[in-house]
This record gives C-alpha cells, structure tokens and sequence, in this order.
C-alpha cells in the first residue's frame, strides 16, 4: 500500500466511544498526561476500516505485550440521535471517519508497529523533509480537550443529525395533525421544532411541530 503524506500540521475539524468507553482518563489528569511521555496521536487510516483496525491493534498489543507503551486505541465516535419514523432514536457516530487515535509512549519502535498495521495510511505529522523521516505530531491540548469533552458526555447537550432543508417535504406522524402533509417553512434545531405549511380545510396554514413529530418524506 502506497503510503501517503499528509501535509498539515494540525487536525481538521470535521462537522467522537466503540469498544473503548472507558479508555480516556478524566479532563483532571490531562496536564500530568501532556507533560508525562504518554500523548495522543491521530492515525489515518483508510476509511471505513476503523473497527478492522483498533480489533488488529487491541490483539497485537497484547501479543507483542505493549500495554506499557500503548495506553488506548479508540474510533472517535460520538452520540447524537436522530428522527425516524417519527421517533428520536440515539446511535453513534464517527465525527472523524478514516482515523483512530492512539495515547503512546512513541519511539521507533512503536511508531513502525503502528505504521505497519493493515490498512493504516500514516500517523498525522510534519511535512515532508527529503532526506528525513517524518516525526508525528502529537495533539495539541486544546484538540485533547475537545476530544474527552466529547468522548466523555460533558458537552452541552447531545448533537442532532437530521437532515431537514426548508422545502423539504414532510409528513405529520402524530399529534392532532396526524397523517397531514406540508412543506417545511423553518426548521429550529436549537428548540428541536419546525414549522411546516399544511393545507387545513382548503386553506394553507404554518403549523408548529415538534421534530418528532414528523418523517421526511420521499
């Protein structure tokens, strides 16, 4: 596999637990963990292979008895919910789909048992000096931060991922208007409402709903 180089220094935001959700230790040892020799690096690897991945890794490191180098290997999911069917219903995401991150004690030799895992492009680092070998970057404080913020639950509320375009026609599931349709006037994601355009005995009215309450149609 062709590896290849990734030119920026820091992470893209996209826009983070599978099998991990105990791994990232509370936000009060996060300066202990900066100034310690363990860090937190981002891996690319070739999305949709994140799950193949952290299963080779988890194995090989209790294989190859690396548990005192490598501290966590975690997909960075996070919860938000969706509507369907009328429902609200919770699942998981990848907020940063083709990477894992990985908190190592990071030399040669880790960095080469790393990098030569199926499917792994590169560990994110500096750019390309001929001549040289490229160095990891590990994340910044404030990218650690965000990312146990997220990890963790302590963010301000749950993130809402559904698709809803003023326009989009929808029908009503529940409530008086069961079974009207309409188009979407505005949708409110800060109040979970929308308003929807109804035809109500011949006569076009704006109806408030709550996102629950209806399904996209198609």
């Amino acid at each position: 596999m062709t590896e290849e180089k990734n030119n920026d220094k820091n992470m893209t935001e996209p826009d983070i637990k599978t099998g991990s959700e105990e791994d990232m230790k509370p936000e009060t040892e996060t300066a202990e963990e900066e100034s310690g020799k363990f860090k937190w690096y981002a891996v690319r690897i070739i999305s949709g292979h994140e799950n193949k991945v952290k299963a080779y890794l988890d194995n090989e490191i209790r294989t190859e008895k690396l548990e005192d180098r490598i501290n966590n290997v975690l997909i960075p999911l996070e919860k938000v919910f969706e509507v369907k069917g009328g429902k609200k219903k919770i699942r998981l995401k990848n907020f940063l789909p083709g990477y894992i991150l990985i908190e190592a004690d990071l030399d040669d030799k880790i960095r080469d048992f790393v990098s030569k895992t199926p499917s792994i492009i590169n560990m994110v680092g500096s750019k390309s000096v001929k001549g040289k070998r490229l160095e990891p970057i590990p994340l910044k404080a404030n990218e650690v931060k965000r990312i146990k913020a997220i990890l963790n639950d302590e963010a301000d509320e749950d993130k809402l991922d559904v698709f809803l375009n003023v326009g989009d026609p929808v029908k009503v599931t529940s409530g008086p208007f069961n079974n009207f349709s309409g188009n979407i006037l505005e949708v409110n994601l800060e109040k979970l409402k929308v308003k929807v355009m109804v035809s109500i005995f011949g006569r076009k009215t704006p109806i408030e709903l709550e996102l629950g309450q209806i399904e996209k149609e198609k």
